[in-house]
């Protein structure tokens, strides 16, 4: 296994220059390198002296770790053996080739670019999937490589459980006088937006000489090993993109570095699941990152590296980074209606599977969905279906992981009040330490010892439950608007 990671890393290695600073003419040739790459990986892992290996370990396991490690790879090796190794090194090449043009068209607007090759990765999804194999829906197999246990079924119990309390908090909050955060847009320095961005990824606990921040034209963080952890960002005109972004990225990266260094290039390494993952990006951006308490710690250093933003104060600065307003782009999406986002994108990719959605008709049906969910219209598709990076890097099942991860973010945060006590005291002082080492405590350090739903049991004492995070943000979005208490 430690030669699968050697090979993972590269491809990651590989992944991580494409998407910062590889030259624009590279491409064709790194598809080529990462698609070699990516067989050797599968032909290793499906080999008869991995199986062999794989067989002899379980007999041999005896420690709770050891049995835990031959799980994991287990669970790996069923999957890897059902895919052949033509169809990974297609898919990899496809992928590594269509993010470069999913790139230039959305710089240009121009979905026809890109529609040959999502129209070819949805055939190879559609095809990892019959190999894989499913019992109620093609859905089912794909998401359960990114949350195990996961099933379309099990997303829309768990959608149905937050559509309509979300739906109406939206409808009270559109009633209530909007909230002005004009100010914080602007040609905003970008040297200084990445000092300050790097400021706060270490206060809260991120280790640069683990790791380091770079830009990229989706934020997104990857990782080598326990002690090489990579987060990206990026400088618009609004100040809070490269801010949440950051602070985002760094709740992944902060899951990653947590790790035992002893299962580091082990599959016991890193995060159990998408959805706890983003259960951590969700807590130190969102639960942290715009609470009161945080900003009355980091407003005024803000207001000193941008010198431009006015003498506002800190309940105008706190109403304006938590302002609730549909909009276009879904990592840019305040915390009430991000959701409503990924239900969009999760029908369409059910859709689109099914083949009830014709790739050529994705802008149209996006808009429209758009229309039903948020009362808006993209005016662009590089404002609509163009935007997130995912399909052009040949990701399908993934999205509903992030609505997993806001509600768990919740759950796993009453846990921790519980147990810390003035956690905004805590904020307020920039004292992190406390609430980073209960983390690393009850989630970090098991790495992915435990299936996800274990480890959710473990941490909350329950399955997932979105009630805390139902009353949680109700009540955080009726003080930011003045509305009548409800919870």
């Amino acid at each position: 296994m430690a030669e699968v990671n050697a090979f993972e890393a590269a491809t990651a290695l590989m992944d991580w220059d494409h998407q910062t600073y590889m030259p624009q003419a590279a491409g064709e040739a790194r598809a080529a390198h990462v698609s070699i790459l990516s067989r050797l990986l599968h032909e290793l892992l499906v080999s008869d002296e991995t199986q062999r290996l794989a067989q002899e370990a379980a007999k041999e396991a005896t420690s709770e770790d050891e049995k835990a490690l031959v799980r994991v790879v287990s669970r790996r090796l069923e999957k890897s053996t059902k895919i052949p190794a033509s169809l990974v090194e297609e898919k990899s090449r496809v992928s590594s080739e269509a993010h470069e043009i999913w790139v230039r068209a959305r710089a240009d607007n121009d979905f026809a670019k890109f529609r040959p090759s999502l129209e070819r990765i949805v055939e190879l999804n559609r095809q990892e999937a019959e190999h894989l194999g499913y019992t109620d829906h093609i859905y089912d197999a794909l998401t359960d490589l990114y949350e195990e246990g996961a099933t379309k079924k099990g997303w829309d119990a768990m959608f149905d459980g937050i559509r309509q309390p979300m739906v109406d908090l939206v409808a009270r909050i559109k009633e209530a006088p909007a909230i002005d955060n004009r100010f914080l847009f602007g040609d905003w320095d970008v040297d200084a937006q990445r000092r300050f961005t790097e400021m706060l990824v270490e206060a809260i606990g991120f280790d640069m000489k683990r790791g380091r921040q770079d830009t990229a034209p989706h934020p997104f963080c990857t990782n080598f090993s326990v002690n090489d952890v990579r987060l990206t960002t990026r400088y618009q005109e609004f100040l809070g993109s490269a801010i949440f972004g950051s602070l985002h990225e760094a709740g992944h990266g902060v899951y990653e570095q947590g790790s035992p260094q002893e299962w580091d290039r082990t599959p016991l390494s890193g995060g159990v699941s998408l959805g706890v993952h983003e259960s951590q990006s969700r807590t130190w951006e969102n639960i942290v990152g715009r609470s009161k308490a945080f900003w009355s710690r980091y407003l005024p250093e803000l207001k000193r590296s941008f010198p431009a933003l006015p003498g506002l104060s800190l309940d105008d600065f706190y109403r304006a980074v938590n302002r609730v307003e549909p909009s276009f782009i879904r990592v840019e999406a305040d915390e009430v209606t991000y959701n409503l986002h990924i239900m969009v994108r999760f029908e369409i990719e059910c859709g689109m599977l099914e083949g009830s959605l014709a790739v050529k008709d994705l802008p149209e049906v996006w808009n429209e969905k758009y229309r039903q969910y948020l009362g808006i219209t993209p005016p662009t598709d590089s404002l609509g279906c163009l935007q997130d990076v995912h399909w052009s890097g040949g990701m399908i099942g993934y999205f509903p992981t992030y609505s997993m991860g806001n509600i768990l973010s919740y759950q796993i945060w009453e846990k921790l009040q519980a147990d810390l006590g003035d956690t905004d005291r805590l904020m307020a002082d920039g004292e992190f330490a406390p609430i980073l080492g209960w983390l690393q405590d009850k989630v970090y350090r098991h790495g992915s010892k435990y299936p996800p739903s274990e480890l959710i049991q473990r941490v909350c004492g329950g399955p997932l439950d979105p009630k805390p995070y139902l009353s949680g943000i109700t009540r955080k979005y009726e003080g930011v608007y003045g509305l009548a208490s409800t919870v």
